[in-house]
């Protein structure tokens, strides 16, 4: 499975001029109009693995907007594997949910306690029973495998530099759901570069721990960027969204890369970077999630 190329852009913002610091912007949501953003590399390991074992079917978790089981039912359909979800709460109706449906997914809704027990030693097993052979996904495609294909990421940035007219970059920038993505560039960078993460969840849902299991103790840095926490939409946030894509022409979407973004004003602002930093922000897809607020 090619890696699919994703387009590095200037971004130009205000903020960021004052501030002397260069940005481009990764444009992970261009690379596939189904299998958007880092999703398609959390999950191309996984696809592969799932074709050389020659697996009938791909099942994991997610919620009722989730950006990674929308990915997840598209690549079933698309290369030929059935799919199931397994849906945080109780039956509603989505966008989303509707997607997943039309695209071939089984959807599963677990109840919010049931959910909660996803982490527990025994959890898959009566869906390794009710689906055998199928190859299981942890939420949000996370874990090693997930990780290995986010490094590739960095080879996508690296490749396109030269058209910005840059020599090199100084840092990362994006947001971290499960810290996955995170752990993917920490990873492929190992110590060269420092890699920023803009958390979308609050510090204690365990994005730290899972960061430091994955890609060790050292080269990036967390900043709080939940308000308030998972979800949280403001007006303040929505404004800003809405004057960064007038200015930008760059959908961006509540959750994830548009927290992300206020956060690095904020921390530009606070003088985080030094005049003539080059940073490179990764637009990590998610858009279809939009219906779900707008």
């Amino acid at each position: 499975m090619h890696v699919l190329q994703a387009p590095l852009q200037p971004l130009n913002l205000s903020w960021l001029t004052k501030a002397k610091v260069e940005t481009a912007i990764l444009r992970l949501d261009l690379i596939d109009p189904l299998i958007s953003g880092n999703k398609w590399f959390k999950l191309r390991h996984h696809l592969q693995h799932a074709h050389a074992a020659g697996t009938p079917g791909l099942i994991s978790l997610g919620g009722n907007h989730s950006n990674h089981l929308h990915a997840l039912a598209a690549a079933g359909k698309r290369f030929g594997f059935a799919t199931a979800g397994l849906l945080r709460g109780h039956p509603q109706d989505t966008p989303t949910v509707r997607d997943l449906q039309a695209l071939g997914m089984e959807v599963h809704w677990l109840g919010y306690g049931g959910y909660r027990a996803r982490h527990e030693p025994s959890f898959w097993e009566p869906w390794q029973a009710r689906y055998p052979g199928w190859h299981c996904i942890p939420e949000g495609g996370g874990g090693a495998a997930g990780a290995e294909g986010c490094a590739l990421i960095v080879e996508q940035a690296r490749s396109q530099l030269a058209a910005q007219g840059w020599s090199g970059y100084d840092a990362w920038w994006l947001a971290a759901g499960t810290g996955t993505t995170l752990a993917g560039l920490v990873l492929a960078e190992a110590g060269e570069h420092p890699v920023h993460g803009a958390l979308a969840v609050p510090m204690d849902h365990g994005v730290p721990e899972t960061v430091a299991a994955l890609a060790g103790p050292k080269g990036y840095r967390l900043h709080d960027a939940c308000r308030g926490g998972f979800g949280k939409v403001d007006d303040e946030l929505l404004a800003f969204i809405a004057d960064s894509e007038r200015h930008t022409g760059v959908p961006l979407e509540a959750l994830y890369t548009g927290k992300a973004l206020l956060a690095l004003r904020d921390q530009v602002g606070a003088g985080l970077f030094a005049p003539g930093t080059r940073l490179i922000f990764v637009h990590t897809g998610g858009l279809q999630g939009r219906r779900g607020y707008l």
